[in-house]
């Protein structure tokens, strides 16, 4: 008898333990309305990265202080965004996922994963993970080895790993998952290395495929018949970053990368769906709409960043759109029912295309587009890395505005002759790097109207540009970070800068902000590294290596 009520009470203990670590499809819906928590990369199906928290405002910002900071113990570049649930706070690395205490930054778990040696030399752009989901008691992350996994949130213990593809041609995963209708979303890295991008479907209780959508069409598709022959088995329009998610309509919105190779006469059409996003029904995997972008994209203008889903009126309309700072150098605003164009334009310096029409959707090229396609050696604005790169930017309700750091930066292109070798980039351009215009900042903090694509402010970056993700706050404030390792808040209406600390090393993480037991926090992850070390800036000498999380809050 005492022995029954022992396992009886230990019973009602792990059921009490489990449903404090539950979610439900409810709370995910919930997440940018609940302060508490952040369940959701993007801090809510919408994207937005905005919290309606106001502890920390425009007033007491200059008394922000950090409260903790955690080592990774990685040296890797750090993009990963936290999520926080019921008093725990969860970050990624490429080769571990820990639990924090986020009042103390005191470890409650660490679970480290072992990877294979050569999967290094084949992950592009950098070795990372941004960051893990949570959903019913568990914690879903991927790895750059091309897998899925599952563990409980409670003790970090594997529940299950399925594979999705194969390192070893080159192809990794690097994203967060989504959650979408008891779906796990998740998609692939790999466009240089002559790939094929896909969108997978997973059951959440067992790591079962439920689906994959390619997002290179085959000829006996929609959008077949615009790849010439087979060309799309290598076409690139890789999915590596997180989507968004609009429960009402059921519609998960997911961005594509570049075309494989950058070269476009090897593959000469519009190359669906390529530098697109497509809208699909997350049970199911099927394309309700598309919309692209760059139709046969020679500059590795991802689209994967997707934006953000926002409600606003336009000519007098409620109006459900998607907006995304393309890395094309156009703001576009889209229907988000529809994929209807309803605005396009530059938000940076452009010299590819003239415009966007309105009309066809499509862009209008420049002759210097035309003399890039027929081989010539040009300068091309903006440059690989975009208008704004992957990080995603922030929305503010009350501004209107969207918050991204943005890029003034240009490339030498010029068409060579491709070559696939499995494993190896599969490029067809002579690839240079990139041009830092002279007596003009690289890069600023912008705030961007998304119906005009201007700027009612900018903060230049002093040196290098910033790949950091931006937070926005109901207390008026945009939180983001700098190459260089400051973390700085400033003002959202006028950009004025209202507080600065330098962390251990550059920043090009995602912050967020939570309240735990009554107080404000703002988290961000600290690690420099990504794409920008690739491109061998040796002004990045200087910063420091290594991961970490810093936290902050007013005293």
């Amino acid at each position: 008898m005492q022995q029954t009520t022992r396992w009886a009470g230990a019973a009602a203990l792990a059921l009490l333990a489990t449903s404090l670590h539950a979610q439900s499809l409810d709370d995910l819906k919930r997440d940018s309305a609940t302060p508490g928590d952040v369940l959701t990369y993007g801090m809510g199906y919408n994207n937005q990265r905005y919290s309606p928290l106001k502890q920390i405002n425009t007033n007491n910002a200059a008394k922000l202080r950090p409260v903790w900071a955690y080592s990774l113990n990685n040296p890797q570049g750090q993009e990963s965004q936290p999520i926080v649930h019921n008093g725990v706070m969860y970050v990624t690395t490429h080769n571990s996922t820990v639990a924090l205490d986020p009042a103390t930054g005191k470890q409650i778990w660490k679970q480290e994963i072992e990877l294979p040696q050569d999967v290094f030399k084949m992950a592009c752009c950098g070795i990372l993970n941004r960051g893990a989901a949570i959903y019913d008691g568990k914690l879903f992350r991927s790895t750059l080895d091309a897998h899925v996994m599952a563990m409980d949130a409670k003790t970090g213990k594997q529940l299950w790993k399925s594979k999705a593809a194969d390192y070893q041609n080159g192809q990794a995963m690097t994203s967060a998952p989504l959650i979408a209708n008891g779906v796990v979303l998740t998609g692939i890295a790999g466009g240089e290395y002559g790939t094929r991008g896909f969108i997978d479907g997973w059951d959440p209780a067992t790591g079962k495929q439920l689906w994959r959508f390619y997002t290179t069409a085959a000829p006996d598709q929609k959008g077949g018949d615009t790849w010439p022959g087979d060309t799309h088995l290598k076409g690139g329009a890789p999915t590596w970053l997180t989507g968004a998610y609009d429960p009402d309509l059921d519609l998960v919105y997911w961005g594509t990368g570049n075309g494989g190779p950058w070269n476009p006469n090897a593959r000469k059409g519009d190359n669906l769906y390529i530098a697109s996003v497509v809208a699909i029904r997350p049970k199911t995997g099927e394309l309700v709409w598309h919309y692209q972008f760059s139709p046969n994209d020679p500059y590795d203008y991802d689209a994967t960043e997707v934006g953000m889903l926002v409600d606003m009126k336009i000519g007098g309309k409620d109006r459900k759109v998607l907006a995304q700072a393309n890395r094309n150098g156009f703001f576009y605003v889209l229907d988000r029912a529809s994929g209807e164009l309803l605005a396009a334009n530059p938000y940076v310096k452009v010299n590819w295309a003239e415009r966007i029409d309105l009309k066809t959707g499509r862009p209008v090229p420049t002759e210097t587009d035309k003399k890039a396609r027929a081989g010539e050696d040009v300068e091309i604005f903006p440059s690989v890395l975009g208008g704004k790169n992957w990080t995603p930017m922030s929305w503010n309700p009350s501004t209107g505005l969207a918050y991204a750091n943005t890029l003034n930066i240009s490339w030498p292109y010029q068409l060579a002759k491709p070559e696939y070798k499995k494993g190896e980039w599969y490029l067809g351009v002579n690839f240079r790097g990139v041009n830092m215009p002279k007596n003009e900042p690289h890069g600023y903090l912008s705030a961007i109207d998304p119906m005009t694509g201007k700027s009612k402010w900018q903060m230049a970056w002093p040196g290098q540009p910033s790949m950091a993700g931006t937070l926005s706050t109901g207390g008026g404030l945009v939180f983001t970070g700098a190459a260089t390792g400051e973390f700085i808040a400033v003002d959202a209406n006028n950009g004025k800068k209202l507080y600065e600390f330098q962390t251990s090393s550059g920043i090009i993480g995602l912050p967020v902000t939570f309240e735990h037991k009554g107080k404000q926090y703002v988290s961000i992850v600290s690690g420099a590294g990504g794409v920008w070390a690739l491109l061998g800036d040796e002004r990045m000498s200087q910063v420091p290596a290594g991961g970490s999380v810093w936290t902050f809050a007013v005293d």
